[in-house]
Protein backbone atom coordinates (compact mmCIF):
# COMPACT_ATOMS: atom_id res chain seq x y z
CA UNK A 1 0.00 0.00 0.00
CA UNK A 2 1.62 3.63 -0.79
CA UNK A 3 0.96 6.56 1.59
CA UNK A 4 0.52 9.66 -0.37
CA UNK A 5 0.26 13.09 1.28
CA UNK A 6 0.01 15.19 -1.91
CA UNK A 7 -2.66 15.80 -4.06
CA UNK A 8 -0.80 15.96 -7.20
CA UNK A 9 0.49 12.35 -6.53
CA UNK A 10 -2.97 11.11 -6.00
CA UNK A 11 -4.03 12.10 -9.16
CA UNK A 12 -0.90 10.99 -11.00
CA UNK A 13 -1.49 7.57 -9.07
CA UNK A 14 -5.26 7.45 -10.27
CA UNK A 15 -4.62 8.36 -13.80
CA UNK A 16 -2.62 5.07 -14.61
CA UNK A 17 -5.24 3.35 -12.85
CA UNK A 18 -7.41 4.91 -15.97
CA UNK A 19 -5.31 4.60 -18.25
CA UNK A 20 -5.43 0.75 -17.47
CA UNK A 21 -9.03 0.69 -17.62
CA UNK A 22 -9.39 -0.32 -14.00
CA UNK A 23 -12.03 1.16 -11.57
CA UNK A 24 -11.68 2.75 -8.66
CA UNK A 25 -13.88 2.85 -4.97
CA UNK A 26 -13.00 5.85 -2.83
CA UNK A 27 -13.62 5.57 1.50
CA UNK A 28 -12.85 8.80 3.39
CA UNK A 29 -12.29 8.73 6.79
CA UNK A 30 -11.20 10.76 10.16
CA UNK A 31 -8.47 7.74 10.73
CA UNK A 32 -9.10 5.99 14.04
CA UNK A 33 -10.14 2.64 12.24
CA UNK A 34 -12.19 0.52 13.33
CA UNK A 35 -13.76 -2.97 11.88
CA UNK A 36 -16.57 -0.64 10.80
CA UNK A 37 -14.36 1.00 8.34
CA UNK A 38 -12.82 -2.26 7.32
CA UNK A 39 -16.11 -3.34 6.06
CA UNK A 40 -16.45 -0.25 4.01
CA UNK A 41 -12.73 -1.01 2.36
CA UNK A 42 -13.58 -4.63 2.03
CA UNK A 43 -17.01 -4.24 0.12
CA UNK A 44 -14.68 -1.19 -2.00
CA UNK A 45 -12.42 -4.56 -2.76
CA UNK A 46 -15.36 -6.19 -4.15
CA UNK A 47 -16.86 -3.96 -6.21
CA UNK A 48 -13.14 -1.98 -7.62
CA UNK A 49 -10.15 -3.12 -8.97
CA UNK A 50 -8.31 -0.38 -7.04
CA UNK A 51 -9.33 1.45 -3.48
CA UNK A 52 -7.82 4.94 -2.12
CA UNK A 53 -8.93 5.38 1.50
CA UNK A 54 -8.39 9.05 3.19
CA UNK A 55 -7.73 9.77 6.09
CA UNK A 56 -8.36 13.67 7.04
CA UNK A 57 -9.37 14.83 10.71
CA UNK A 58 -11.49 17.76 8.79
CA UNK A 59 -11.54 20.88 11.00
CA UNK A 60 -14.29 22.51 9.05
CA UNK A 61 -16.89 20.45 10.51
CA UNK A 62 -16.24 20.70 14.24
CA UNK A 63 -17.84 23.74 16.09
CA UNK A 64 -15.63 25.72 18.46
CA UNK A 65 -16.77 23.70 21.77
CA UNK A 66 -16.30 20.27 19.41
CA UNK A 67 -13.35 17.68 19.61
CA UNK A 68 -10.85 18.70 16.85
CA UNK A 69 -7.84 18.53 18.99
CA UNK A 70 -9.31 16.03 21.30
CA UNK A 71 -9.40 13.45 18.16
CA UNK A 72 -8.54 10.56 18.31
CA UNK A 73 -5.94 9.73 15.85
CA UNK A 74 -4.23 6.18 15.72
CA UNK A 75 -1.97 6.93 11.80
CA UNK A 76 0.11 3.56 12.74
CA UNK A 77 -2.94 1.65 13.56
CA UNK A 78 -4.95 2.97 10.76
CA UNK A 79 -1.99 1.98 8.56
CA UNK A 80 -1.55 -1.72 9.49
CA UNK A 81 -5.67 -2.30 8.76
CA UNK A 82 -5.58 -1.26 5.89
CA UNK A 83 -2.29 -2.92 4.88
CA UNK A 84 -4.06 -6.04 6.07
CA UNK A 85 -7.40 -6.02 3.92
CA UNK A 86 -5.48 -4.72 0.85
CA UNK A 87 -6.14 -1.76 0.41
CA UNK A 88 -3.89 0.35 -2.78
CA UNK A 89 -3.40 4.13 -1.48
CA UNK A 90 -3.44 5.88 1.92
CA UNK A 91 -4.16 9.46 1.03
CA UNK A 92 -3.54 11.29 4.05
CA UNK A 93 -3.16 15.09 3.27
CA UNK A 94 -2.58 17.73 5.80
CA UNK A 95 -4.81 20.59 6.46
CA UNK A 96 -2.72 23.19 4.32
CA UNK A 97 -3.21 20.71 1.28
CA UNK A 98 -6.81 20.37 1.41
CA UNK A 99 -7.77 24.33 2.28
CA UNK A 100 -4.47 25.93 0.97
CA UNK A 101 -5.82 29.31 1.11
CA UNK A 102 -6.77 29.33 4.95
CA UNK A 103 -11.09 27.49 6.13
CA UNK A 104 -11.89 31.14 6.17
CA UNK A 105 -12.11 32.50 2.55
CA UNK A 106 -12.04 28.93 1.21
CA UNK A 107 -15.59 28.12 -1.27
CA UNK A 108 -17.86 26.18 0.93
CA UNK A 109 -20.43 23.58 0.02
CA UNK A 110 -23.81 23.67 1.17
CA UNK A 111 -26.67 21.35 1.06
CA UNK A 112 -29.77 23.59 1.92
CA UNK A 113 -32.80 21.87 4.28
CA UNK A 114 -31.75 18.42 5.03
CA UNK A 115 -27.98 20.06 6.28
CA UNK A 116 -29.82 21.93 8.92
CA UNK A 117 -32.16 19.34 10.80
CA UNK A 118 -31.59 16.56 13.26
CA UNK A 119 -27.81 16.67 13.86
CA UNK A 120 -27.53 19.84 11.61
CA UNK A 121 -29.85 21.65 14.62
CA UNK A 122 -27.68 20.52 17.44
CA UNK A 123 -24.49 21.34 15.42
CA UNK A 124 -24.37 24.66 13.21
CA UNK A 125 -22.01 24.26 10.05
CA UNK A 126 -21.25 20.82 10.21
CA UNK A 127 -22.66 19.77 7.88
CA UNK A 128 -21.43 22.54 5.12
CA UNK A 129 -18.31 21.38 6.49
CA UNK A 130 -18.60 17.91 5.60
CA UNK A 131 -19.70 18.39 2.06
CA UNK A 132 -17.16 20.84 1.21
CA UNK A 133 -14.50 18.42 2.16
CA UNK A 134 -16.27 15.11 0.64
CA UNK A 135 -16.68 17.29 -2.20
CA UNK A 136 -12.80 18.21 -2.00
CA UNK A 137 -12.12 14.17 -1.68
CA UNK A 138 -14.32 12.93 -4.63
CA UNK A 139 -13.57 15.55 -7.19
CA UNK A 140 -9.32 14.54 -5.76
CA UNK A 141 -10.01 11.31 -6.69
CA UNK A 142 -12.85 10.98 -9.45
CA UNK A 143 -13.99 7.31 -8.34
CA UNK A 144 -16.25 5.38 -10.05
CA UNK A 145 -17.89 4.57 -6.82
CA UNK A 146 -17.54 6.34 -3.12
CA UNK A 147 -18.55 4.23 -0.22
CA UNK A 148 -20.19 5.75 3.10
CA UNK A 149 -21.58 3.86 6.40
CA UNK A 150 -25.15 3.75 7.11
CA UNK A 151 -24.37 4.89 10.54
CA UNK A 152 -24.13 8.08 9.55
CA UNK A 153 -27.35 8.13 7.57
CA UNK A 154 -27.82 11.93 7.30
CA UNK A 155 -24.32 12.56 6.29
CA UNK A 156 -24.99 9.73 3.87
CA UNK A 157 -28.38 11.74 1.85
CA UNK A 158 -26.13 15.35 2.21
CA UNK A 159 -23.15 13.67 -0.17
CA UNK A 160 -25.92 12.14 -1.72
CA UNK A 161 -27.46 15.46 -2.70
CA UNK A 162 -24.29 16.97 -3.26
CA UNK A 163 -22.83 14.59 -5.95
CA UNK A 164 -26.65 14.52 -7.97
CA UNK A 165 -26.44 18.37 -7.74
CA UNK A 166 -22.95 19.02 -8.73
CA UNK A 167 -23.34 16.30 -11.19
CA UNK A 168 -20.31 14.35 -10.02
CA UNK A 169 -20.34 11.03 -12.43
CA UNK A 170 -19.79 8.65 -9.69
CA UNK A 171 -21.69 5.93 -7.45
CA UNK A 172 -22.71 6.70 -3.87
CA UNK A 173 -23.07 3.94 -2.03
CA UNK A 174 -24.49 3.62 1.79
CA UNK A 175 -23.11 -0.27 3.39
CA UNK A 176 -25.13 -1.08 6.55
CA UNK A 177 -23.88 -0.37 10.01
CA UNK A 178 -21.24 -2.40 11.80
CA UNK A 179 -22.22 -3.30 15.22
CA UNK A 180 -20.86 -5.08 18.11
CA UNK A 181 -22.35 -8.47 19.61
CA UNK A 182 -24.47 -6.44 21.63
CA UNK A 183 -25.86 -3.91 19.00
CA UNK A 184 -23.58 -0.78 19.42
CA UNK A 185 -22.74 0.95 16.72
CA UNK A 186 -19.47 0.68 15.95
CA UNK A 187 -17.96 4.48 15.91
CA UNK A 188 -14.79 6.28 16.88
CA UNK A 189 -16.01 7.94 19.16
CA UNK A 190 -17.35 4.55 21.38
CA UNK A 191 -13.38 5.27 22.96
CA UNK A 192 -14.52 8.17 24.62
CA UNK A 193 -16.85 5.72 27.25
CA UNK A 194 -16.11 4.98 30.31
CA UNK A 195 -16.31 1.51 30.76
CA UNK A 196 -20.06 1.80 32.86
CA UNK A 197 -20.89 4.25 29.78
CA UNK A 198 -20.05 1.43 27.45
CA UNK A 199 -22.64 -0.75 29.32
CA UNK A 200 -25.45 1.77 28.52
CA UNK A 201 -24.28 2.63 25.22
CA UNK A 202 -26.15 -0.66 23.88
CA UNK A 203 -29.77 0.80 25.01
CA UNK A 204 -29.26 3.40 21.76
CA UNK A 205 -29.91 0.23 19.62
CA UNK A 206 -32.76 -1.59 21.59
CA UNK A 207 -34.68 2.12 21.82
CA UNK A 208 -34.52 2.41 18.05
CA UNK A 209 -34.90 -1.54 17.93
CA UNK A 210 -38.53 -0.85 19.99
CA UNK A 211 -39.25 2.08 17.83
CA UNK A 212 -38.75 -0.29 14.43
CA UNK A 213 -40.73 -3.03 15.89
CA UNK A 214 -44.02 -0.73 16.82
CA UNK A 215 -43.99 1.17 13.28
CA UNK A 216 -43.76 -2.59 11.55
CA UNK A 217 -46.59 -3.91 13.66
CA UNK A 218 -48.79 -0.84 11.98
CA UNK A 219 -48.23 2.05 14.61
CA UNK A 220 -48.78 5.22 13.02
CA UNK A 221 -48.46 7.89 16.36
CA UNK A 222 -45.00 8.52 15.00
CA UNK A 223 -44.77 11.27 18.30
CA UNK A 224 -45.54 8.80 20.75
CA UNK A 225 -43.07 6.63 19.46
CA UNK A 226 -40.41 9.52 19.32
CA UNK A 227 -41.24 10.95 23.03
CA UNK A 228 -40.95 7.13 24.05
CA UNK A 229 -37.84 6.38 22.68
CA UNK A 230 -36.24 10.23 24.18
CA UNK A 231 -37.67 9.24 27.18
CA UNK A 232 -36.08 5.65 27.36
CA UNK A 233 -32.64 7.62 26.68
CA UNK A 234 -32.93 10.01 29.47
CA UNK A 235 -34.34 7.03 32.02
CA UNK A 236 -30.69 5.41 31.17
CA UNK A 237 -28.78 8.52 31.78
CA UNK A 238 -28.26 10.05 28.34
CA UNK A 239 -28.99 13.11 27.05
CA UNK A 240 -30.84 13.08 23.56
CA UNK A 241 -30.52 15.75 21.49
CA UNK A 242 -33.32 14.13 19.21
CA UNK A 243 -35.20 10.78 18.66
CA UNK A 244 -36.87 11.17 14.85
CA UNK A 245 -38.83 9.13 12.99
CA UNK A 246 -38.19 10.47 8.94
CA UNK A 247 -38.93 9.16 5.39
CA UNK A 248 -36.00 7.26 4.64
CA UNK A 249 -35.95 8.55 1.13
CA UNK A 250 -36.08 12.16 1.82
CA UNK A 251 -35.63 12.89 5.89
CA UNK A 252 -39.24 14.25 5.86
CA UNK A 253 -41.69 13.59 7.55
CA UNK A 254 -42.92 9.90 7.59
CA UNK A 255 -45.26 8.58 5.23
CA UNK A 256 -47.77 5.50 6.46
CA UNK A 257 -47.06 2.69 4.58
CA UNK A 258 -43.54 4.58 2.81
CA UNK A 259 -39.94 2.96 3.99
CA UNK A 260 -39.12 5.23 7.36
CA UNK A 261 -36.08 5.65 9.34
CA UNK A 262 -35.48 5.96 12.96
CA UNK A 263 -32.75 8.12 14.14
CA UNK A 264 -31.05 9.19 17.25
CA UNK A 265 -28.37 11.85 18.60
CA UNK A 266 -28.13 11.26 22.38
CA UNK A 267 -24.48 12.23 24.75
CA UNK A 268 -23.16 10.29 27.82
CA UNK A 269 -20.74 11.19 29.64
CA UNK A 270 -17.61 12.81 26.67
CA UNK A 271 -19.46 10.75 24.09
CA UNK A 272 -22.14 12.12 21.55
CA UNK A 273 -23.40 8.91 19.74
CA UNK A 274 -25.48 8.45 16.59
CA UNK A 275 -27.69 5.50 15.19
CA UNK A 276 -30.62 4.78 13.05
CA UNK A 277 -32.35 2.05 12.24
CA UNK A 278 -34.54 0.98 8.97
CA UNK A 279 -37.91 0.15 9.37
CA UNK A 280 -40.93 -0.89 6.92
CA UNK A 281 -44.20 -0.23 7.94
CA UNK A 282 -46.98 -2.39 6.49
CA UNK A 283 -48.37 -1.38 3.29
CA UNK A 284 -51.77 0.62 2.98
Amino acid sequence: MDTIVRSAELRRAVALWRKASERVAFVPTMGNLHQGHGDLVRRALDVADRVVVSVFVNPMQFGPNEDFAAYPRTPEDDRRLLESIGADVLFTPDVDEMYPRGQAVSTRVQVPEIDSILCGAFRPGHFTGVATIVTKLLNLVQPDVALFGEKDFQQLMIIRRAATDLCMPMEIVGVPTTRESDGLAMSSRNRYLSADERKIAPQIHAALSRAREAIESGSQDFAALEQAGFDALKQHGFRPDYFSIRDAATLGDPVPGVEMVVLTAARIGRARLIDNVRAQPPRR
